[in-house]
């Protein structure tokens, strides 16, 4: 499996370029995670890792609805050939609001993955994105392990459970750094909103104990609290922590606000 680090980032696909790449790899986060379902392609990879020494670039995650299983093994062929071991294909259902053609999702991963694999794309560079045990189970079964997003801690813990030893489990988690809490919140729950208009992630976060009154849009400050850390320096690095400890092998920090790198730059003192 490659390498990823303890903490990387997660970025929107179009919010990343190789200058981003090389201050985040300077801080001594591994990964860069590529949101936002990059393209089949994957053309926004190689200037991430041209501009780069050791980062690894990872998509958090390739749409299978979107994005051909063909066209992504050969985008991922291209890439393997230029950065050896620096790239890790990450691939996910999505949610059923984001496409018309939407079908059985968990078969779709399947005959996904078949394809990967028949395209000769190694299992140790695939990962897939997960919330519910089954996905969990598939991930396990067929990739280097879960990406999951928008989770919890105790997310973590219930997936490692789940994944058993030897997975790879790697969370993203929002933080705010900000010590005005009715500023951070309000830029917290910009984001988290978003996310209950969608029915996979909320049926995940009632899993996890948030109710009706939580769910309701934008979200009660208990749910956004717990989706979008917000604080000082060490209150951010705690919710990252918290991560680590319940079982997560890595985590990809997603940095809200204008300016994401007083976030990134404080977690990466306190974690790196």
């Amino acid at each position: 499996m490659t390498t990823l680090g303890r903490i990387g980032i997660w970025r929107a696909a179009t919010q990343a370029d190789g200058a981003f790449a090389a201050r985040a790899e300077e801080l001594g986060y591994g990964t860069v995670w590529l949101g936002g379902s990059p393209g089949g392609d994957l053309a926004v990879v190689d200037p991430l890792l041209a501009a780069t020494e050791n980062l690894v670039v990872a998509t958090g995650i390739l749409n299978i609805w979107q994005d051909d299983a063909r066209s992504a093994a050969a985008a991922f062929h291209r890439i393997e050939g230029l950065f050896p071991g620096r790239f890790v294909l990450g691939i996910g259902a999505g949610h059923r609001e984001a496409t018309a053609d939407y079908r059985t999702p968990y078969q779709a991963l399947v005959d996904y993955l078949d394809v990967l694999a028949a395209e000769g794309v190694p299992k140790q560079q695939t990962v897939l994105a997960a919330l519910g045990p089954k996905v969990l189970r598939l991930a396990a079964d067929r990739t280097a392990g879960a990406h999951p997003y928008l989770t919890t801690p105790e997310h973590t813990r219930r997936a490692r459970e789940i994944l058993g030893d030897g997975v790879l489990l790697a969370p993203e988690q929002k933080v705010v750094l900000g010590v005005d809490e009715a500023r951070a919140r309000e830029v917290g729950r910009g984001t988290v909103d978003f996310y209950l208009r969608l029915r996979n992630y909320v049926a995940n976060l009632r899993r996890l104990g948030f109710d009706e009154a939580d769910l309701e849009r934008p979200g009660s400050d208990r749910l956004v609290d717990a989706l979008a850390v917000h604080g000082d320096g060490d209150a951010i690095a705690a919710g990252v922590r918290a991560h680590l400890d319940a079982g997560a092998d890595h985590v990809a920090v997603q940095a809200l606000g204008d300016d994401p790198w007083p976030a990134l730059e404080a977690i990466a003192q306190r974690l790196r």
